[in-house]
């Protein structure tokens, strides 16, 4: 077996994770290695704690670049370019011409050395991370030349990194596409679409997690779909979790887990909660996650005088998750656009039954669970009354979406990334 090297580019990994990305981050790396395979995993802000047993783990604020742009600009401002015609052709191809260019001015004296600081989050200076997550990409791609065959970027904050490497390394490279600016309520004029659909238009191979989003890159981003492979995401297996003793109140918990966003639907789950309130007087409903919306969402849950039934969690970690989820009854996730949604498969993990919107991804591999328009509040409010009310339907769903569950490991996704990466670098050669 051909041992091949990886050069990921990522902006999060466990235990430091804001949502699915650093989950999905850990799963694909940590099944590849166990392939035999060497992995070079950058991220713009390691804390130490990652586990670094299954990648080379790179934190891009602790690299030295070599000759920052404005250098560059100083010395060829002082430059008179004088352009004359010539018969002479020139001793290599354009394309080679600008991966030394790049390589060159990557090899200015560190004189012109800097680090750059990076806030690790997704702060109101995440596109300034983003152009200095890129620069450093440009070093280390040179830095690592020779030490990586194939290079993988996941999700568009750096698809401008894997592109640069690219053009410095001649690999090949494949962008990840686990959600575009259209599934978070983007219009397709935004600095993020357009950066996407660079790294689209760049890369070799895209990979998409879901049959939808593959549908939203061809018809949103104009990408040929051959070049699309749809690659779902998997469940890193753990133990089941058991239900404790106690809770703090009584009655059942309905609960939604996940960013408090337009994209994840969160009104629809206060809408829903009104209905299902009218029919179970001691069912209490819980929002885990931070986002943009939360204010609104209060204040929605207020004016429905249902303060007192409603609870607010905050970001939760991965044990704060696991211990909502066993004191939970019904799990929601109402996303009006959902490329995956790693979520549900851990509730169900959980022994949770989960109503799911049919605009996911996840709904395309989950036969076992009940599947709503996210718009239909009516249709999601009776789904829940019925869990609530038939232990047995509980329990039938419970037990069949376990069995996929069980089925649903990082083999088969690792499996087909594995061949992508083979493909490329024999098509390479």
């Amino acid at each position: 077996m051909y041992k091949m090297k990886i050069l990921m580019f990522g902006w999060e990994f466990p235990p430091h994770i804001s949502g699915g990305l650093g989950t999905a981050c850990y799963g694909i790396t940590k099944s590849i290695s166990q392939h035999g395979h060497d992995i070079i995993f950058v991220m713009p802000k390691a804390s130490g704690e990652e586990d670094k047993r299954y990648a080379e783990i790179i934190s891009a604020d602790k690299i030295n670049v070599l000759g920052n742009s404005e250098a560059y600009d100083e010395v060829y401002k002082k430059m008179n370019i004088i352009t004359i015609n010539s018969s002479i052709l020139p001793y290599v191809s354009t394309t080679e011409y600008l991966r030394q260019k790049l390589k060159i001015e990557s090899q200015i004296q560190d004189s012109w050395s800097k680090r750059y600081v990076f806030n690790g989050a997704y702060g109101s200076s995440l596109m300034d991370d983003v152009a200095n997550y890129t620069k450093v990409a440009h070093q280390i791609a040179c830095d690592y030349e020779g030490k990586y065959d194939v290079i993988h970027a996941h999700d568009w904050l750096t698809y401008n990194a894997g592109v640069i490497a690219k053009q410095i390394s001649g690999k090949p490279l494949i962008v990840h596409v686990h959600a575009t600016d259209f599934d978070r309520g983007g219009n397709g004029k935004s600095d993020i679409y357009k950066i996407e659909k660079f790294g689209m238009d760049n890369a070799d191979k895209i990979v998409a997690v879901s049959k939808l989003t593959k549908k939203i890159i061809i018809e949103k981003y104009n990408q040929p779909a051959d070049k699309i492979e749809v690659v779902h995401n998997g469940l890193t297996p753990s133990p089941k979790k058991t239900r404790p003793e106690k809770k703090h109140f009584n009655g059942k918990i309905v609960t939604f887990l996940g960013r408090i966003t337009q994209q994840k639907g969160p009104t629809y789950f206060v809408e829903v909660a009104k209905l299902v309130a009218k029919h179970n007087p001691d069912t209490h409903f819980v929002m885990a996650g931070n986002g943009d919306m939360l204010p609104l969402i209060i204040k929605l849950v207020a004016s429905a005088g249902l303060s007192h039934r409603f609870h607010f969690t905050g970001f939760l970690t991965g044990n704060e998750v696991d211990a909502m989820l066993a004191m939970s009854d019904v799990y929601i996730m109402p996303s009006v656009s959902e490329p995956f949604g790693i979520s549900p498969l851990e509730a169900i993990n959980s022994s949770i039954p989960v109503i799911i919107s049919k605009q996911s991804g996840v709904a395309e591999v989950l036969k076992n669970a009940l599947k709503v328009d996210y718009w239909d509040i009516e249709a999601t409010a009776d789904k829940v009354n019925a869990i609530l009310r038939y232990p047995i339907l509980k329990n039938f769903l419970v037990k069949h979406s376990q069995r996929e569950v069980n089925k649903m490991t990082w083999e088969e996704p690792t499996q087909k990334l594995i061949d992508i990466y083979n493909f490329l670098i024999k098509s390479n050669i």
